[in-house]
C-alpha cells in the first residue's frame, strides 16, 4: 500500500528538516573553551609535592576537579613556595581518577579512610608528553602557616599537626602541554610536581569552599598527600595530618584550562537518519 506523505514532498521535507534539527540540537557539535581554577592561594598550608630524586623520595599532594563531558586539557597552572635560591630542576603533572578505579579494592587499611581519596595509580601524567613552564614570581616573601614534608606516616601515627610555618618566594608555574590530557566526564585529581636542586617546593592552598576569581563545584574533595612509604594509600591533610577538633580542610592553588570534545555519535547519528529517510522515501515512491 501506498502513503500519501511519503510521496508528498512537502510532507517529507518537514520531517528531513525537523530530525537534523532535533539531533543537533541533542548534543554539542563543535568544542567550546574549558577553564577551571581554585582561585588565589590563601597561605594557609604548604604541601611538599615532588618526583623521586637522588636521596629524596617522591611525595604527591593531590586536589579534585569535576569534568562534565570529555575534554582536552592543554595549559594548568600552580603556585608554590621555593627557596629564595632554589633552581628547578624539573615539573611534572599527574591526573588520578577517585578511588576505588584504579586501584586494589578493599585498601590495605593501613591509613584511616580511602573514601573519596585519588586511586591507586595514574590515569594519566606528563612523563610522556612533553611539557614546558613558566615560573613568574609572584612575591618574593610569601608565608604559608602551616606545612607537610616529612609527617606523612601510616595510622596510628597519621597525625603530626604539620610542621609549622615557611616563608619563600610565591611562584606561579604556568605549563603548556605539547600533547594535552584528553580526559572522559569524571571526578580526577590534579597533582604538579617540581623537583629543586637546593631546599623544598611547597605547593600553596586554595580556600575551600572556592570563592572568587575560583571556579566552585559540588563536590569539591579536600586535598590529600602520600609518598612512596605511605603508597599506594593516601591521607587527607587536613582531616589526617593536621588533625584538630574540627580539623581544617584545603584546596590547592590551580587552574586548567583548553576546550571540550564533541561528541562524534551526533553528527553519526545524523548521518544515519537523514540516510534512512532519503532512502525509505526512494522506495516508497
Amino acid at each position: 500500500m501506498t502513503h500519501p506523505q511519503f510521496t508528498n514532498p512537502s510532507w517529507f521535507n518537514s520531517v528531513l528538516a525537523a530530525t537534523s534539527v532535533c539531533v543537533l540540537m541533542s548534543a554539542p557539535v563543535s568544542a567550546a573553551p574549558f577553564f577551571f581554577s581554585t582561585g588565589d592561594p590563601d597561605g594557609r598550608i604548604g604541601t611538599a609535592s615532588r618526583p623521586a630524586s637522588a636521596g629524596k623520595i617522591e611525595i604527591e599532594s593531590a586536589d579534585d576537579f569535576v569534568l562534565s563531558q570529555t575534554t582536552s586539557i592543554d595549559h594548568a597552572t600552580f603556585t608554590g613556595l621555593l627557596p629564595s635560591d632554589a633552581t628547578i630542576n624539573q615539573v611534572r603533572l599527574e591526573i588520578y581518577r577517585v578511588f576505588p578505579k584504579d586501584s586494589a579494592d578493599p585498601p590495605s587499611g593501613h591509613v584511616l579512610t580511602r573514601v573519596n581519596s585519588p586511586s591507586d595509580v595514574a590515569f594519566e601524567d606528563t612523563d610522556t608528553r612533553g611539557l614546558t613552564f613558566i615560573d613568574n614570581t609572584l612575591s618574593l616573601s610569601f608565608t604559608a602557616a602551616n606545612t607537610v614534608v616529612n609527617g606523612i606516616n601510616p595510622k596510628p601515627n597519621q597525625t603530626t599537626a604539620g610542621e609549622g610555618p615557611a616563608t619563600g618566594r610565591e611562584v606561579l608555574f604556568s605549563v603548556k602541554l605539547a600533547t594535552p590530557f584528553v580526559l572522559p566526564a569524571d571526578h580526577y585529581f590534579f597533582i604538579p610536581q617540581v623537583e629543586l636542586a637546593n631546599g623544598e617546593f611547597l605547593w600553596l592552598s586554595a580556600p575551600k569552599p572556592i570563592v572568587a576569581p575560583g571556579t566552585p563545584f559540588t563536590p569539591d574533595l579536600q586535598s590529600w598527600i602520600r609518598n612512596e612509604a605511605l603508597a599506594p594509600d593516601w591521607s587527607r591533610i587536613g582531616t589526617d595530618v593536621v588533625g584538630g577538633a574540627p580539623p581544617p580542610t584545603f584546596n590547592g592553588a590551580f587552574s586548567l584550562s583548553g576546550q571540550t570534545v564533541p561528541l562524534p555519535g551526533s553528527l553519526m547519528f545524523l548521518g544515519s537518519a537523514l540516510t534512512g529517510l532519503i532512502a525509505a522515501r526512494r522506495r516508497i515512491a
